[in-house]
């Protein structure tokens, strides 16, 4: 009996890793999507475009140590989040995200506004539904995700839906004040905010929720936890 319960945990934890794999590679596409739409980035990349804007360092280098200063925090007050997902994130999510765009440009070079809507459609459902996973998966997620789950869940500061909308529409506010604070013109501001950068803001957290009760708990646990909140 122990012998079968230990292949059972075994292939619970398979599924986990593979959950989490699958759900932060297939965030790298979305992003990819994201940025072939035009519309706006999401909510963290728009804080992170209007740091770019205001601090004179390399961009690769200043996405580490905002990402160390949000790993710290996660170490300090709930490093459970922190795993195998959070240094898939920060090693590899950029590059998938540029070789998703290289192709899109590729295979689609001429997109007109319903072409881009549609892609900005796509990368909406893909990242909510990337992030369910890997938020299931729970063998750590991105260091800026963690923030959220920590303030919801550690803090019980209220329900992730409800947490993450405030949190991203705090780094998009953020985002946009740097930018301006840096001197930019108004007609760049499309590189911070855009439809899509709304549309997550407001949006995501409901349906990475959403995901999570109707796809990645499932395939997880089996039917009998899908009520599981």
């Amino acid at each position: 009996m122990n012998k079968l319960k230990n292949i059972f945990k075994k292939d619970h934890m398979v599924k986990r890793i593979l959950m989490s794999i699958f759900g932060v590679l297939i965030c790298g596409v979305a992003v990819g999507f994201f940025k072939r739409a035009m519309f706006g980035v999401d909510p963290f990349q728009s804080l992170m475009a209007g740091l770019d804007t205001l601090i004179p360092i390399d961009f690769g280098t200043l996405y580490v140590i905002v990402n160390i200063i949000m790993l710290l925090f996660s170490l300090i007050f709930d490093r459970h989040y922190i795993g195998l997902a959070t240094f898939i994130n920060l090693f590899l999510i950029g590059y998938i995200a540029e070789f998703s765009l290289k192709t899109l440009e590729n295979f689609f070079p001429d997109l007109g506004i319903p072409g881009r809507s549609v892609c900005l459609i796509i990368g909406i459902l893909i990242i909510c539904v990337a992030s369910s996973f890997y938020m299931t998966a729970d063998i750590g997620v991105s260091t800026y995700d963690a923030v959220a789950l920590i303030i919801s869940n550690t803090w019980h500061l209220g329900k992730f839906k409800y947490v993450r909308i405030i949190t991203d529409v705090v780094c998009v506010i953020a985002g946009v004040a740097l930018y301006f604070l840096s001197g930019a013109s108004v007609s760049g501001i499309g590189a911070v905010i855009g439809a899509g950068t709304i549309i997550t803001a407001f949006f995501m957290g409901p349906l990475v929720d959403f995901f999570a009760r109707k796809l990645a708990r499932p395939f997880l646990y089996g039917k009998s936890k899908t009520s599981q909140t």
